[in-house]
């Protein structure tokens, strides 16, 4: 454990950074679209179009997570459900994912609570909320499958993609363009969370826990059953934990790519 903190805690700090810049731009847009106050959300009354403008800013976010050189040091999880999966698939060592863990929910947390420092009150607008994710009108079980459902789409995307030699260096593409789908389209459901250190980072200054449990819950059981479907059902090897793996930084997973 001591070694692990040693030898890796650049990519645990890269991490907790990836999640915390992830949770100030989605409160950042969510302040531009939303806010009352803001002439962009008085222009826009329609609201799948405030939500297909949340999608693209959020998956392009994404999208440039991954691709930025930290993204490619640490891997771009970003999410303890992500991490946690890849712990199952045998790519991440136990210490290695504890840490990980660990540096997202505190890297989602101080993201969303820099904001809340900084926007002088504009966050904690009811029609912001910190963002926070919770059932939409059609009750806890429909968000919690859905939740399950787009964790499931996300994670098995990943991992055909990224274990695709010919096109893994589009798995932050493909999972931008989902970010920003589900947000358009299944946000009204659940939320749109997929991400247990991304759901708690928003409860905690809004004081919000409704149905918390399916924000932790779903996005698990549904990556680990995209990965239990991949090794049932495909031939090849998870290769690494990386999104994004050719590229000339440090990997410190357990990597199928290492001669």
């Amino acid at each position: 454990m001591k070694d692990a903190l040693g030898r890796h805690w650049p990519e645990y700090l890269m991490e907790a950074a990836g999640l915390g810049l992830f949770m100030m731009s989605a409160a950042g847009f969510a302040i531009v679209l939303y806010h009352p106050a803001s002439p962009v959300a008085q222009a826009l009354v329609q609201p799948v179009l405030r939500r297909l403008l949340m999608g693209c800013a959020m998956g392009l976010t994404a999208a440039g997570l991954i691709y930025s050189p930290w993204g490619k040091q640490s891997g771009a999880h970003f999410n303890p459900a992500v991490t946690l999966t890849f712990l199952r698939l045998g790519r991440v060592a136990a210490p290695d994912a504890l840490f990980y863990v660990v540096a997202q929910f505190v890297g989602g947390a101080c993201g969303i609570l820099l904001v809340v420092l900084v926007s002088r009150g504009l966050a904690a607008d009811p029609a912001v909320n910190y963002v926070a994710t919770v059932p939409g009108a059609a009750g806890e079980p429909a968000a919690f499958l859905a939740e399950l459902g787009i964790s499931l789409g996300l994670m098995s995307a990943v991992l055909a993609v990224s274990n695709a030699p010919r096109v893994a260096r589009y798995t932050g593409v493909c999972a931008g363009l989902l970010v920003a789908g589900f947000i358009t389209f299944e946000a009204p459901i659940s939320g749109m969370s997929m991400n247990p250190a991304r759901s708690f980072a928003s409860a905690l200054p809004a004081h919000l826990w409704t149905a918390f449990w399916i924000y932790v819950t779903a996005p698990l059981i549904g990556m680990l059953l995209a990965a239990e479907l991949r090794l049932r059902l495909s031939p090849r090897p998870v290769l690494c934990a990386k999104l994004h793996h050719d590229n000339p930084r440090r990997c410190i997973f357990r990597c199928g790519y290492a001669p």
